[in-house]
């Protein structure tokens, strides 16, 4: 074998392995990536909860809100 024999069984060696690695890395990602789902996000009562805490809302704001959230809207009745 010549010089240039010798570079492409190297180059193709090294291309042949990183495809291997490469696709055993997807592999790897997409099935371990069907058991999580999206990181859950607050609930509504959560959030309404966060501003009671951090003092946006007072508690006659937040017990009217949380009451809404809890039982649903109520109708209004327009005469």
């Amino acid at each position: 074998m010549s010089g240039w024999g010798y570079a492409l069984t190297t180059v193709s060696m090294v291309l042949f392995w990183g495809l291997i690695v490469f696709g055993a890395v997807v592999v790897v990602r997409y099935f371990g990536r069907t058991g999580r789902s999206v990181p859950d996000r607050p609930t509504a009562e959560q959030v309404l909860a966060q501003r009671f805490a951090r003092g946006e809302i007072d508690e006659q704001e937040y017990r009217h809100r949380l009451d809404t959230l809890r039982d649903g809207p109520r109708p209004t009745v327009t005469w």
